[in-house]
């Protein structure tokens, strides 16, 4: 049987979706990465150069490397939790309800690790 694109019931062959609402999030969804893509894209950049620049300044200026990496960290998994765009493949194969419950989770590990590293700069560094 065919999977709802949405939620992933079964459905029958000539359907693309279980019900409205089904369809409805979905195309909510769409709409939403097709609006901010640029803007997850632009951030994700920025954090991703900012943990391995924040690693290597960590060698040279311990306060400002880890401030760096904490704060870069905490903004990616800001935007993962609030703008869980997954990869193409993840919603294919988990569809789209559970590829962004997937990928809101893993921006939740991230968030944490984020803060839990700010708290180590704010016991560590800043005394």
């Amino acid at each position: 049987m065919k999977k709802c694109d949405y939620c992933g019931k079964e459905i029958s062959y000539m359907e693309q979706y279980c019900d409205e609402n089904c369809h409805r999030k979905a195309l909510k969804y769409y709409d939403l990465q097709g609006k901010f893509s640029k803007l997850f894209s632009f951030i994700n950049i920025i954090c991703i150069f900012g943990i391995p620049i924040g690693l290597f300044l960590f060698s040279f200026a311990s306060d400002i490397g880890w401030t760096l990496l904490s704060a870069s960290l905490v903004l990616e998994g800001l935007i993962i939790v609030i703008l869980p765009f997954p990869v193409e493949n993840m919603v294919t194969s988990l569809k789209i309800k559970k590829a962004m419950n997937v990928t809101r989770i893993f921006g939740a590990v991230i968030l944490l690790l984020g803060i839990i590293a700010f708290v180590a700069d704010f016991m560590f560094f800043l005394k």
